[in-house]
């Protein structure tokens, strides 16, 4: 994409939506590895994706992208205001997605492998929704904030998102959302052929 390079909070935003994509890509291959072999333990490596979501994406991410990004647009043309609007229904359905993630894995915890095709089944929807969110974002927004964002718009915007690359740097190494990150790849079952 060409307009990653002219602007630092187009590069952070992009940068966390890789983040945010390789986590819902683990989330999918810890339901598989489950599903491929009944009584495999993924529960807590999903338990930490969840917490990373909700943590950083839900708490960080999305609040400035409406805050900065989609308020300055709305504010320079209409163009995108339905596409803003279905934006901000969204990111409310998130938290919503993530926490029946989280009730259909107490389930399966609770209950059993009878309980994962629900799991398994909520994870693709929120993998789904995810992706088709993050291409609105990235093929619609990001190119018309390109085209209507004046300078000034971009230094707060820039400014705003230049904060997100280590959000809790000054907290302990356990609270810390890229230590986090690093131990769910690392973490990861691989790719099943």
């Amino acid at each position: 994409m060409e307009f990653a390079a002219k602007r630092s909070a187009i590069q952070v935003i992009l940068s966390e939506h890789r983040r945010l994509s390789s986590v819902v890509s683990g989330m999918l291959r810890v339901v598989d590895d489950m599903t491929a072999r009944p009584g495999a333990s993924g529960t807590m490596l999903l338990r930490a994706m969840l917490y990373y979501i909700h943590e950083f994406p839900e708490q960080v991410h999305h609040p400035k992208e409406e805050q900065y990004l989609f308020a300055r647009l709305r504010e320079r043309t209409d163009e995108f205001d339905s596409v803003i609007e279905e934006l901000g229904r969204q990111h409310a359905e998130g938290p919503q997605r993530i926490h029946s993630i989280e009730r259909a894995l107490t389930r399966y915890e609770l209950g059993g492998n009878g309980m994962l095709p629900a799991l398994r089944e909520a994870v693709y929807g929120y993998a789904d929704f995810y992706n088709d969110h993050r291409h609105l974002e990235e093929s619609v927004i990001l190119p018309g904030a390109q085209r209507y964002l004046s300078v000034a718009d971009w230094v707060e915007i820039d400014e705003a998102f230049g904060t997100n690359r280590d959000p809790f740097e000054t907290l302990e190494s356990e609270d810390n959302l890229d230590d986090l990150y690093t131990l769910i790849v690392q973490t990861m079952p691989d790719a099943h052929p």
